[in-house]
């Protein structure tokens, strides 16, 4: 029983064992046969060298600005010098006119709202903040400013000394 193991196994690896390679047919039977143990069979093709294009002129580089390591639009070419800069004609500054007076300061007072009375005179109603105010057309508020109109929705106020007037809106601004 012994041999007829053996035999099996050694035709085992007789059919599983990988066949040696076959020479190419590029390759010339000699090279096959005369290569040592190791060393390779297949040449490695080889280009051709062309000894011309080692010898030939080429062109100098440009004088470019390139960079080809950025990504940027490439410049505008530059401007000759030959041609002069435009000449521009400015007018000397005109001296500015004296300023009027300061122009009046806001009047501080809020118009909260209007009271009208049983008779029909209408009271607008003033705030400083602090204090409730109140008075009708042509009544003197705060000892500094007039009511000279008094509206639905505003108020109209004028400084004593003329210096100006002012709306203030039912909203108090």
């Amino acid at each position: 029983m012994s041999g007829g193991a053996i035999a099996v196994l050694a035709f085992a690896i007789w059919t599983l064992w990988p066949p040696s390679p076959a020479p190419s047919a590029s390759t010339p039977p000699a090279q096959s046969t005369s290569a040592a143990p190791g060393a390779r069979t297949n040449p490695v093709p080889v280009a051709p060298v062309k000894l011309d294009a080692l010898t030939a002129t080429r062109e100098e580089p440009g004088d470019t600005q390139r960079n080809p390591f950025r990504y940027q639009p490439k410049a505008p070419p530059p401007v000759k010098a030959s041609v002069p800069p435009p000449v521009v004609f400015t007018e000397e500054p005109k001296p500015a006119g004296p300023t009027g007076p300061p122009p009046p300061a806001p009047i501080p007072l809020k118009f909260i709202g209007i009271v009208t009375r049983a008779n029909g005179v209408q009271w607008a109603v003033l705030s400083d903040g602090k204090v409730p105010v109140h008075g009708r057309e042509g009544d003197i508020v705060d000892g500094r400013y007039r009511i000279v109109k008094i509206g639905t929705e505003s108020i109209e106020m004028a400084h004593l000394d003329g210096r100006g007037r002012q709306v203030i809106r039912l909203t108090g601004q």
